[in-house]
């Protein structure tokens, strides 16, 4: 019996959430479309509860709006919306970077290498997808070794938001945001222990997607509030 370890178990809430939140994010589910819990619950094979509680907390974080006895449906990307998630995933990930360089094991720093060349073949690829879950992965090595929970909890809830306007940037061969080579710069930052280093490169990263917030799509303007009619 000592040899027994507890079972990691994914609660349906959470399974239904990542799946709906991941949907919008790439815009299967686009700007202003409906959603109906009994809908969702149907496709993703789940009862409806977990599907209300993933709406509800999707909700909270600005990816779904709704209107009691009127409608839920997906929020309009709004640029100024993005703006001020990035300046706030900026200041989270300087922190981490700031706080985890001190940290760091050869093994992370491997982690990171290795993620940024993951990051490096996807763009190249034109795998917007797996590009930007190259990019999560690499700075997730400082978000976890800063042992922040607030800074990790941030960057969860703000980040798609982010991610929802680069899938729609770069959804096409010419690759996900960012850049191999800023990794590379962070990466040595970080394998030479240089934490004032790391939080200015980590900076200097995010930062740019700020300014792409001010890069309408084509066809768009450069910025857009959500409209209150269903």
């Amino acid at each position: 019996m000592e040899t027994l370890r507890p079972v990691q178990r994914t609660l349906l809430r959470d399974t239904a959430y990542g799946a709906i939140r991941d949907a919008i994010v790439r815009g299967e589910i686009p700007p202003g479309a409906s959603v109906r819990d009994a809908d969702l619950a149907e496709r993703l094979g789940l009862s409806r509860a977990p599907v209300r509680d993933a709406l509800s907390r999707l909700t909270g974080e600005g990816l779904v709006e709704s209107k009691p006895q009127s409608y839920t449906r997906v929020t309009q990307l709004v640029p100024r919306d993005v703006r001020d998630a990035a300046a706030v995933v900026r200041a989270m990930q300087e922190l981490a970077a700031r706080t985890a360089v001190p940290l760091l094991t050869d093994a992370d720093i491997t982690a990171m290498r290795a993620a940024n060349g993951r990051f490096r073949a996807a763009t190249r690829g034109g795998d917007v997808a797996g590009a930007l879950r190259a990019d999560d992965e690499l700075h997730d090595v400082l978000v976890t070794a800063c042992g922040n929970r607030a800074v990790a909890a941030t960057v969860e809830r703000y980040t798609p938001l982010i991610r929802r306007l680069e899938w729609r940037q770069f959804g096409t061969e010419s690759a996900a945001h960012g850049s191999a080579g800023l990794h590379d710069r962070l990466i040595e930052a970080c394998a030479a222990r240089d934490a004032d280093a790391a939080a200015r490169i980590t900076a200097e990263i995010w930062r740019v997607l700020e300014e792409l917030a001010d890069e309408p799509a084509d066809g768009e303007p450069a910025d857009e509030t959500s409209a209150d009619a269903p």
